[in-house]
C-alpha cells in the first residue's frame, strides 16, 4: 500500500541526507519527495510517499522520529487528506489534428498550454496522481518528447471541509 508521510524537520544542511540515508540503509524505496521551508524558515516540511505494509510503515515513522532534527511524522494516509502533483509535458504531435486533440485533452483534464512552438506544445497540469498519470497516458500516443513529474505535496483536510466541487457549487449560487 502507499503511504504518504508529512515530515517537520529542522532547516538545516543534511536533514534530507539524513532522511534518504535512513531509507536507503533500511532498503526502503522512495516513490516521490518533496521539499520547502514551512511558513517559519527554520522549519522545512518534507512530503515522502513510500510503499509497505503497515507495520513496515510504522517502522519507518519510529526510526525517523528517532532523528534528531525531526520535529513530527505523520501519516497522511491514516488522515482525511488532500494531495497533488504537477508535471510538465512537452508534446510533438504529427499533423495539425494531433494539435488539435492536445488541446481537447488540455481543456478536458483543465491543464494549461505554457509554451507552443513549431516543434509542439508544453502542458502544465496539476492533480491527484491518478489524473496526472491518466493525462499523460492519453498524451503518450500523440508524441511526448519529455516530462518532468513533480512529486507528491500533500496537507490533512481541515475539519469540516468539503470537497472542493461542492465548493465551487456553493459561491456559485450565492
Amino acid at each position: 500500500m502507499r503511504h504518504t508521510l508529512s515530515i517537520l524537520v529542522e532547516n538545516r544542511f543534511g536533514e534530507l541526507a539524513r532522511i534518504v540515508g535512513l531509507f536507503s540503509a533500511r532498503g526502503y524505496n522512495i516513490e516521490s519527495l518533496t521539499v520547502a521551508e514551512t511558513l517559519d524558515p527554520q522549519i522545512s516540511r518534507v512530503t515522502l510517499a513510500t510503499r509497505g505494509d503497515h507495520q513496515t510503515v510504522e517502522q519507518i515513522i519510529k526510526q525517523l522520529e528517532k532523528q534528531i532534527r525531526v520535529l513530527s511524522v505523520t501519516n497522511l494516509t491514516a488522515l482525511d487528506h488532500i494531495e497533488r502533483e504537477m508535471a510538465l509535458v512537452r508534446v510533438s504531435p504529427e499533423g495539425a489534428g494531433g494539435r488539435q486533440q492536445i488541446m481537447q485533452l488540455v481543456d478536458i483534464f483543465r491543464a494549461r498550454v505554457i509554451d507552443v512552438s513549431e516543434g509542439g506544445l508544453t502542458i502544465e497540469t496539476t492533480g491527484d496522481r491518478a489524473k496526472v498519470g491518466a493525462l499523460v497516458g492519453l498524451l503518450e500516443p500523440l508524441g511526448i518528447q519529455e516530462m518532468v513529474r513533480a512529486g507528491t505535496v500533500a496537507i490533512p483536510r481541515m475539519p469540516g471541509a468539503t470537497a472542493n466541487h461542492k465548493l465551487r457549487r456553493e459561491f456559485a449560487v450565492r
